[in-house]
C-alpha cells in the first residue's frame, strides 16, 4: 500500500456532463463504450435507486472504516462515494450514520467493495448505496488508509473525479476523459434501440434486422421439420 495521504483538490468530471450520462443508465453507457467499465455482477444495490456523480474514492484496511470518515469531509454535493479495502472483506463497513453524514453533503450515494448495513434504515432515508455483501459485523477505526487516490473495484481502475453511474444493473465507472464520448456514443445507441423497438412493435424479428440468419447459416445450422428431426435421430 501507498503513503496515507488524503488529497484534497481533485479534479471532478463535469456536473452537467455526468447528469447527462447518468439519464442514460448503466447497459447503454456501457455497450456505448465498447463494454468497460462495468463493476461486475457482485455490486448490488441495497434497494432500487438510480444516481450518477464524480468519484470521492477512499483505500481502507478490511473490517476499517476510518477512512471513510475521512472521505466524508473530501466529498461534495453531487458526489458519489467510492470505498474498497486492500484485501477482501465481507463487515458491514458503511451504515445509516455515514450515509447521514453524506446525505447532509448533498452527496449522491455510495459504492462499496465490502459490506454495508443498516438496509432497513438507509432504505427509508432514500440513500442510495451499491455494495458486494450485507453484514451487520461492526468495524474498527484503527488503521490509515488513504483519500483520493486511485482504487480497483471488480477488476475495473476508478480515479478521483470520473464518473460513477449506478442503477439496479449494477455500477459503471468512465474516465473523466471520456464523459462526452461516452455521451455521445450512448444518445447514438438510444436512438438506434428506438428504430429497433418501433420495428419489433410492428412483428420485425430480430433474426431479421440484425442479420441473424446468415450468421446461422455460415455457422451451419440448419432449420428441420419435426418429421425430418425424428428421421435424423433415428438414422
Amino acid at each position: 500500500m501507498s503513503d496515507a495521504v488524503v488529497v484534497t483538490d481533485i479534479e471532478r468530471a463535469p456536473a452537467d456532463l455526468v447528469d447527462r450520462l447518468g439519464g442514460y443508465g448503466v447497459a447503454t453507457v456501457h455497450e456505448a463504450l465498447d463494454r468497460v467499465g462495468y463493476l461486475g455482477p457482485r455490486f448490488r444495490p441495497v434497494h432500487p435507486a438510480s444516481i450518477a456523480g464524480p468519484a470521492v474514492t477512499a483505500l481502507c484496511w478490511p473490517g476499517d472504516n476510518l477512512m471513510i470518515h475521512a472521505a466524508v469531509e473530501q466529498c461534495r454535493p453531487g458526489d458519489v462515494l467510492v470505498v474498497t479495502t486492500t484485501s477482501p472483506s465481507t463487515d458491514g463497513m458503511f451504515g445509516e450514520l455515514l450515509a447521514t453524514s453524506l446525505q447532509a453533503r448533498g452527496v449522491r450515494g455510495a459504492v462499496i467493495d465490502a459490506g454495508a448495513r443498516d438496509v432497513a434504515e438507509l432504505r427509508e432515508m432514500g440513500f442510495p448505496v451499491w455494495s458486494t455483501a450485507v453484514s451487520a459485523q461492526g468495524t474498527v477505526k484503527s488503521t490509515a488508509g488513504s483519500v483520493n487516490v486511485p482504487v480497483v473495484l471488480g477488476g475495473q481502475r476508478v480515479c478521483p473525479g470520473d464518473a460513477v453511474v449506478a442503477d439496479e444493473d449494477g455500477v459503471l465507472c468512465v474516465p473523466r476523459a471520456d464523459v462526452a464520448r461516452a455521451i455521445e456514443g450512448a444518445r447514438a445507441r438510444v436512438e438506434n434501440e428506438a428504430a429497433s423497438r418501433e420495428a419489433f412493435r410492428a412483428g420485425e424479428l430480430g433474426l431479421d434486422r440484425y442479420g441473424m440468419r446468415e450468421k446461422l447459416a455460415g455457422l451451419g445450422v440448419r432449420y428441420l421439420s419435426a418429421a425430418e428431426y425424428a428421421r435424423e435421430r433415428r438414422s
